[in-house]
């Protein structure tokens, strides 16, 4: 215990969630990853849970070193991420790697890496720096507000084409963590609208491309965005069920409704064997359907306490930019978690959102590790402050018990 609070700094409860999350991780892939196996790896169903475990250790160790180093490091490095993100993400839409109709990767020596993971994490860094920065100036539309907009505008347009749904939730945390920041509702609603009718078109353009016989990866996105909105909230939604046109969602509902309050048992699953990417998309429906309601209930709650803890950092912080940057990075870990919930149980279209450090993906583990890395920096330091503090009073209290009383004369 004593090595455990030598070396693991910052919130305890922190650890324990991330912990948890990484034992339901590794329980539900080895579970779903049976198919797979059998495609890909010769049906060596080791394979992937080896992988997958060497990733979480991985990510793990990010979590781990980033904690250690001072969150002041992060605020110098925000802005050079921003100029290697944009170039990065301009390369990944004109070359990147196909996948599932999208490009959302590169390759680097012949490893895969997704950029806008990358990029949700350096906007939110650079969006923090800023607002801490020109707290003074905040309601100054273009001096401001305005310059940070049209950075988030900028990051967000170049996600979308690929990787709508991660382009939506970005745009969603960095609104709030302006609202956070004190930016003016009048302006910042204003800029919302803008900003959104701007997606609107940009996908209604890519939609009619494609439609006109321009047909290539990037306008095929505008087709597939447009095609699982219909299916969702179209009137047909049951005719397309039957059909088959909404196997991803009938299969993850069949897996969701068949679990029961305490499902069929580890390993056990049923859907893993229909349903498309059960390791990472629609992991949320195994974990269900294997652990039951029960589980799904406890892994929500681990998201839901990840986002109270941090909370309770962002309200001991006594400098803005380390509170900015904890709400940025919480919200997006618990809002991603949250829509990949969502979309399992049919609450949400498809949107391809992974579960943060449970679904199977080197890239998604990393940079969430990277995120809970920064996010136990801070709590570090506040945790270190409050000690200060805390030996502080005790020995002025000390030393005031040292003092004499002064005799006092009948």
């Amino acid at each position: 215990m004593s090595f455990l609070k030598k070396h693991f700094k910052g919130d305890p409860n922190i650890w324990a969630i991330i912990v948890g999350l990484s034992v339901f991780s590794l329980l539900a892939v080895y579970s779903s990853t049976g198919t797979l196996a059998y495609r890909t790896a010769g049906g060596n169903t080791a394979y992937h849970i080896i992988r997958h475990t060497s990733f979480l250790v991985i990510g793990l160790t990010v979590t781990f070193v980033l904690h250690m180093f001072p969150y002041k490091y992060y605020a110098l490095i925000s802005q050079w991420l921003m100029v290697v993100v944009i170039p990065l993400l301009v390369f990944t839409l004109l070359f990147g790697v196909d996948e599932n109709d999208a490009t959302r990767r590169i390759s680097i020596l012949g490893l895969t890496f997704q950029s806008s993971d990358l990029a949700k994490m350096a906007l939110i860094m650079y969006l923090a720096q800023r607002l801490a920065s020109r707290q003074s100036e905040i309601r100054e539309l273009k001096k401001t507000l305005l310059p940070m907009f049209i950075m988030i505008g900028l990051v967000c347009v170049l996600i979308l084409p690929a990787n709508f749904s991660t382009s939506a939730m970005l745009f969603g945390v960095c609104v709030v963590l302006l609202f956070v920041g004190r930016a003016s509702i009048k302006q910042l609603s204003g800029l919302c609208a803008i900003t959104m009718v701007i997606g609107v078109i940009l996908v209604a353009s890519l939609y009619l491309m494609q439609k006109s016989g321009i047909d290539n990866n990037i306008t095929q996105r505008g087709t597939t965005i447009v095609n699982r909105i219909e299916r969702f909230w179209g009137n047909n939604a049951e005719e397309d069920d039957v059909l088959g046109k909404n196997f991803q969602t009938t299969q993850a509902k069949i897996a969701v409704g068949t679990g029961g309050f305490f499902g069929k048992g580890p390993g056990n699953s049923v859907q893993r064997n229909f349903l498309p990417h059960p390791y990472s998309d629609f992991i949320f429906a195994i974990i269900i359907e294997e652990w039951g309601i029960l589980g799904g209930m406890a892994v929500l709650f681990l998201y839901l306490n990840l986002l109270y803890r941090t909370i309770l950092i962002v309200r001991k912080c006594d400098k803005t930019f380390p509170a900015f940057l904890v709400t940025g990075l919480s919200l997006s870990v618990v809002f991603q978690a949250l829509i990949n919930m969502a979309v399992a149980v049919g609450l949400m279209p498809v949107t391809g959102q992974p579960l943060p450090l449970i679904s199977m993906g080197g890239t998604s583990i990393l940079f969430t590790g990277a995120a809970l890395g920064i996010i136990l920096s801070v709590s570090r330091e506040v945790r270190r402050q409050e000690e200060l503090r805390a030996r502080k009073v005790a020995k002025e209290a000390e030393a005031e018990s040292e003092v004499e009383p002064i005799p006092q004369n009948n």
